[in-house]
């Protein structure tokens, strides 16, 4: 069982507690470990596996969570999980993914109806029936509706951030291997991955993809691709074996996108070419003309290369025709970042460790923006405590020339449009965000009139 799978396993815990309406200071404790176990480095299977080693030393883990670790390691899940699960079936946690849908709410919604799928959740509000739970209506029906639509529209997709960690750990194993698909467009959700590598030998580089230790499913295994099932989250991989003289080419045609490939398509037919995956070449005779690289694919149609990002169908192919392609942002580009958390509240990192990764990324500036008070369970700043952290971190950037540090605060906005702190105390900080954590299903009006106070403070 890898790192991933076992912070997992801890937050749904903490979903399930909190759903129950259980301490908050216990369901904390288990986010705060799923999400150090999940950066965490070193696979906890090898660290158990080492005399004279405990879970202890990994920063946050104390004895209780360091003894679930083990039983998790042992069999799979630990006695807090099972104890949940014998109150609510973990078909219930898809359903706190709605709008709508907060702990509370589902609980009232679980005792109240005796639901457990989001099917039995949707055929609830389709019948009309919330509505006859004291602050429930008709809008938070249309509303969770809509949001299962949305859910279910979304189903067996994945986020852009989950895919590149997957993307990097098999890169890391298969040694070079180059994503195309969705994922290389960056675009913020993919269906799958696409992996493609050049090698002499197909079935070997096939074998040992398909025995990679986080495969759950091989779907298929050819002469030249495989395809499998990678994680407990089961995303999709297919990993395609080439030729060198062939790889530009299959790059740019799996990289797609469709109605991009068309175009091209298209332009190549018109100077009596024709282009797939295995390459470009001239009608009739069957010469190749392009193939190794996708530079030479995009130069031979006579067009700039085309960053894979832009490649929609939306102007590009006109504009790479024209030397008229736009620079995209690069990571260089990034001067420093205005949202950040530390230990002070709900943060892995303290204020030095913080600076010291921006320094190493290239930036000038930080800004650190803990919670306020109101949002407590993530330890957030009191008058007090921020005005003390802001004199912290003016020291520190007195003693620190390197990147400089602004004091922040993420100030919750009340429900009455008030900032959670006092203007005196915020009137110290250098830079201050406003962000809505409680009441986010009041009437659209009241949000408005809500946000359009907290404008009104001269901090924010």
């Amino acid at each position: 069982m890898d790192n991933n799978e076992i912070a997992r396993l801890l937050s749904e815990t903490a979903d399930l507690m909190e759903i129950a309406g259980e301490d908050p200071f216990r369901i904390r404790s288990y986010r705060n470990a799923a999400a150090v176990i999940e950066a965490h480095p070193e696979p906890l299977e090898s660290l158990a596996e080492q005399p004279g080693r405990s879970f202890t030393e990994i920063p946050g883990i104390g004895k209780g969570l360091a003894a679930a670790l083990a039983e998790i390691l042992a069999r799979g899940s630990f006695e807090r999980r099972d104890e949940m699960l014998e109150k609510y079936p973990p078909t219930v946690l898809p359903m706190l993914r709605l709008q709508g849908v907060g702990p509370k709410t589902l609980r009232a919604l679980i005792e109240h109806f005796h639901i457990s799928t989001m099917d039995d959740l949707e055929r609830i509000c389709a019948e009309q029936r919330l509505r006859t739970l004291p602050r429930m209506g008709a809008k938070l029906e249309e509303k969770i509706l809509r949001s299962i639509q949305q859910f279910r529209q979304s189903a067996g997709r994945f986020t852009l951030d989950f895919a590149s960690g997957v993307v990097q750990e098999l890169q890391q194993y298969l040694g070079e291997a180059v994503p195309a698909g969705s994922f290389r467009r960056g675009k913020e959700t993919v269906g799958d991955i696409d992996l493609l590598v050049t090698g002499a030998e197909p079935a070997a580089v096939l074998e040992r993809f398909a025995a990679y230790p986080a495969v759950k499913e091989v779907l298929a295994k050819g002469e030249n691709k495989a395809s499998v099932r990678v994680g407990f989250e089961g995303i999709q991989v297919d990993l395609r074996v080439l030729p060198a003289e062939s790889f530009g080419a299959a790059l740019q045609y799996f990289t797609g996108s469709k109605e991009h490939n068309v175009s091209l398509r298209t332009r190549a037919a018109h100077r009596e070419l024709t282009l797939n995956e295995y390459g470009l070449f001239r009608l009739g005779s069957g010469e190749r003309v392009a193939g190794e690289t996708e530079e030479g694919i995009y130069e031979a149609l006579g067009l700039a290369w085309i960053p894979p990002e832009l490649r929609e169908n939306s102007g590009e192919i006109e504009a790479a025709a024209a030397g008229a392609l736009p620079r995209l942002v690069e990571r260089s580009d990034i001067r420093g970042d205005l949202h950040m958390h530390t230990r002070e509240s709900d943060g892995r990192a303290t204020l030095e460790e913080m600076a010291e990764a921006a320094r190493e990324l290239g930036y000038e500036y930080i800004a650190i923006t803990d919670h306020s008070k109101s949002l407590a369970m993530a330890n957030g700043l009191d008058e007090k405590r921020a005005v003390e952290f802001a004199r912290r971190v003016r020291e520190y950037n007195r003693r620190n020339g390197a990147v400089h540090v602004f004091a922040g605060l993420e100030c919750d906005i009340k429900r009455d449009g008030s900032m959670d702190l006092s203007e005196d105390a915020l009137a110290e900080l250098d830079f201050v965000v406003g962000s809505v954590h409680s009441y986010m299903n009041i009437d659209p009006r009241e949000m408005t009139d809500r946000l359009l106070r907290a404008l009104e403070s001269p901090s924010l």
